[in-house]
């Protein structure tokens, strides 16, 4: 009975130092268990996908995820577009980010979602890792940056984008 009176204890204790982290940020993050915030999960996206290389590549991949955000096909929040099964990086909403790229990603996401676009993405929503290439018709691609290749699908008889 000790032992299971113990892990009882430790359990309330992390449930209330949890629960008091509630309210703090850092970079614009929640942390605790809340809900993550607009900018985290930009931060999340930026920082995943575009190998932390420059704020370019965040700036492009912010981009995106923005236009799919004012697409109705896609959902209305940056985090549920974030979080859309198999779009972006694995574990993008759930893994640390360990480097000082965190830093750079918290700069450009505000820059986002303060209305910051990077011209070149133009309408693209969707990229790949710079240097593959697939056999599709319907991708036009508009822009490389931060290791990524941005494109738009388009019918490839009338050009219009999918």
């Amino acid at each position: 009975m000790r032992a299971h009176s113990k892990i009882l204890l430790r359990f309330a204790a992390m449930a209330i130092l949890a629960s008091s982290l509630g309210g703090c940020s850092f970079l614009g993050m929640n942390i605790g268990l809340g809900q993550m915030s607009e900018k985290e999960c930009m931060m999340r996206a930026m920082y995943f996908e575009s190998n932390r290389s420059s704020a370019d590549g965040m700036l492009a991949v912010g981009t995106v995820v923005m236009n799919r955000k004012n697409d109705p096909r896609y959902p209305k929040s940056v985090c549920g577009v974030v979080g859309q099964k198999n779009q972006f990086a694995q574990g993008v909403l759930s893994r640390p980010m360990t480097d000082s790229g965190a830093i750079l990603a918290s700069q450009v996401a505000e820059q986002v979602l303060r209305g910051a676009r990077h011209p070149g993405v133009q309408d693209a929503q969707h990229f790949h890792t710079a240097g593959l290439r697939f056999p599709y018709n319907n991708m036009f691609y508009v822009l490389e940056a931060g290791g990524n290749e941005f494109y738009e699908k388009r019918d490839p008889r009338s050009g219009r984008l999918l």
